[in-house]
């Protein structure tokens, strides 16, 4: 059987391509672990767009600045005109966003967005609702426990995929077109806010086929986690908290972050992680998210899965300052890809999503940007995958087919070391001597015998460092210091 679709992913884009593609059609939904385990099921603030065409410019303007400049115009400017009727269709087809006492879409504000343009659903539960509809309104089959270990590619198409279904059967599946939106790389940090299901897999069989990854040194750290618990993956305290009021202290209850930048909370992510980065290391002193701009049922009312969450890790909100700590949230590099959501030089392969880099976020992701860009990118690449119908010949395909170890017993202790070597190293701040002492330790663990995921994720982790190191200069997220 051929499949007419492979989808390699179930977040915002994957299931959202699914959702537009006709129920006619053969679609074979791969997921990682259980659907739920996605970073669009865990994303809180909410989505970006522009309220009407008069703020489409001004929409423009805040992405490119928050990506320094450095963002494919073309791309921002199809972000932002496309996402309204984005907005509107989804809404149509029964999406429920908050709405405001009037009864019309409850736009709010958030770090280095000009005017109050954020959409948000169950007050903190935007990307949970959003996920939970797409789900409900997919009429295709979808594979859990999933997990991807090669792609079927010869003379620049793409004939499927090679799957994992247990620890030790693999399986083949044909497809007309393939799809990835597999999401991106946070399990490659020791600290991080994503999925633990998104450790770059796909990204590593990407640069093991020789297709171009772009900009993949761009990685975004998100200022405000919870610090203090256990856990790899840290409770993500949203961007929208500062938009509504909440601010950072030291542990005197001084708001440092002024002396950085004057928008102080409310500058760009990359700023305001360097910042308590930095300010911490300078005084030794702990940093804090306060909330006393807040009464609490008001709270309540509109974080109420922040406020249930923190409560059950022994903080009352909105009286008591939580410790906080940047942590790796979102990667702006990923496959290069089309506006059309083509994987450069293929005629059948699509990336959408965090995975792909189209240049939208340049160095740098506006907030809430994300869940736009995986609804509006999947939708365009579904329309132009239909235009083109493009078919194989399975019979084509002559490559050997490899039999693969998923795990081995060496792997842990290198995911772990993995894990922390790209924190210390290629993270919020850099230097040429750590990069090259990681790209060199990395080098060193592809030699060894290790299992084929764990591999994928060293190749994915060295394309990050590689790309740190060739990008000299200091470019948002990117920030590299003399040694």
């Amino acid at each position: 059987m051929i499949y007419d679709y492979i989808i390699i992913g179930a977040g915002i884009a994957g299931l959202n391509a699914a959702r537009l593609l006709p129920k006619n059609k053969r679609v074979l939904i791969l997921c990682k672990m259980s659907t739920w385990n996605s970073n669009t099921f865990w994303a809180q603030g909410g989505i970006a767009s522009a309220v009407d065409k008069s703020d489409i410019p001004t929409h423009i303007k805040d992405t490119l600045e928050a990506g320094a400049n450095y963002n494919n115009l073309e791309a921002v400017e199809l972000l932002s005109s496309e996402s309204i009727p984005t907005i509107k269709e989804i809404i149509e087809a029964g999406m429920i966003f908050d709405k405001n006492v009037d009864g019309n879409l409850a736009y709010t504000k958030e770090a280095a967005h000009s005017r109050n343009r954020i959409l948000h659903a169950q007050g903190d539960a935007t990307g949970r609702e959003i996920h939970l509809f797409l789900l409900e309104h997919c009429p295709h089959e979808i594979v859990t426990q999933a997990v991807v270990c090669d792609l079927l590619i010869q003379d620049d198409i793409c004939y499927g995929v090679q799957y994992f279904s247990s620890e030790y059967e693999q399986k083949v599946a044909f497809a007309h077109n393939t799809i990835i939106a597999s999401g991106g790389v946070g399990s490659l940090y020791k600290y991080h806010t994503n999925s633990t299901a998104n450790a770059g897999e796909i990204h590593g069989i990407i640069a093991e086929k020789n297709i171009s990854l772009k900009d993949m040194e761009m990685t975004q750290f998100h200022p405000t986690v919870l610090k203090g618990t256990s856990f790899a993956r840290k409770p993500l305290l949203s961007e929208a908290l500062r938009g509504e009021g909440a601010f950072i202290v030291d542990e005197n209850n001084k708001r440092f972050l002024f002396d950085y930048h004057p928008s102080g909370e409310l500058a760009p992510r990359d700023i305001v992680s360097r910042a308590i980065f930095d300010y911490n290391k300078k005084t030794g002193l702990g940093i804090f998210l306060s909330f006393k701009n807040f009464e609490k049922k008001a709270f309540k009312q509109r974080f109420p899965n922040i406020y249930e969450n923190i409560k059950d890790l022994g903080y009352e909100l909105p009286f008591e300052n939580v410790p906080i700590s940047p942590a790796f949230h979102y990667c702006m590099g990923g496959i290069e890809v089309a506006l059309n959501g083509l994987v450069k030089n293929f005629k059948n392969l699509y990336a959408i999503g965090e995975v792909a880099c189209n240049g939208v976020h340049g160095a740098n992701r506006l907030a809430s940007n994300s869940l736009l860009e995986g609804l509006v990118f999947s939708r365009i690449a579904v329309n132009k995958s239909l235009e083109v119908d493009f078919k194989i010949d399975k019979q084509n395909y002559k490559k050997e087919i490899k039999e693969y170890i998923r795990n081995k017993e060496i792997d842990k202790d290198i995911k772990d070391d993995l894990r922390r070597t790209m924190w210390e190293s290629a993270g919020i701040v850099r230097t040429k001597k750590e990069l090259k002492d990681a790209l060199n330790k990395i080098e060193s663990y592809l030699l060894l015998d290790v299992g084929r995921l764990l591999y994928l994720r060293l190749l994915t982790a060295k394309t990050i460092l590689k790309a740190s190191l060739q990008r000299e200069k200091s470019l948002g997220a990117h920030f590299i210091k003399e040694d």
